[in-house]
């Protein structure tokens, strides 16, 4: 990756706004600045918060990387997050999205990343979606790119049996 990331974790930030009023944690790669004082990374942090929304994410992204529409690596984990908003889908070369440890409800909602074409590894165990039974077929289904969920590889065999869940519901649906 390009740089070492940006991060904004343990901040107690409740929103994304907040961002904006302080200083990266320094870890051992020294963050690196353009000319206009923005980081050279492609890696943001955001967990360990308490962020509710991704109101302003784009604008937060802009105000940090010098290169906004490159940012490949999301880490929200660990907020309070409750809904996948669309406004991620606009991070077109997102690579890596965490999302584990937050307060999503709604599986369907996680269809709205299919837009997201690099996009080959997700974690979002510790949400409420998690105890849906078919939340990793779901998941899956919707997402065939993915190599990784939830920190673990997806197997063939997880593939073909989420693509046959996604035709049994399909039917089911039309019925």
């Amino acid at each position: 990756m390009y740089g070492a990331p940006v991060d904004l974790s343990f901040k107690q930030l409740s929103s994304l706004a907040d961002t904006w009023m302080v200083e990266p944690t320094r870890g051992q790669r020294p963050l690196k600045r353009n000319a206009k004082m923005k980081y050279e990374s492609h890696s943001l942090r955001l967990s360990n918060n308490n962020i509710v929304d991704l109101i302003d994410l784009q604008k937060t992204v802009d105000q940090f990387l010098a290169e906004p529409f490159q940012l490949a690596w999301l880490d929200l984990s660990f907020n309070k997050i409750t809904h996948i908003d669309p406004v991620l889908c606009e991070l077109r070369e997102l690579r890596v999205l965490y999302l584990h440890g937050n307060n999503i409800f709604t599986l369907s909602e996680v269809n709205r990343l299919g837009a997201l074409p690099h996009l080959h590894s997700l974690t979002l165990h510790g949400n409420d979606i998690e105890a849906n039974k078919s939340y990793r077929n779901c998941v899956i289904s919707a997402l065939p790119n993915l190599k990784t969920m939830d920190f673990s590889a997806v197997t063939k065999q997880e593939r073909e049996m989420a693509q046959i869940w996604h035709c049994s519901n399909s039917r089911r649906r039309k019925q």
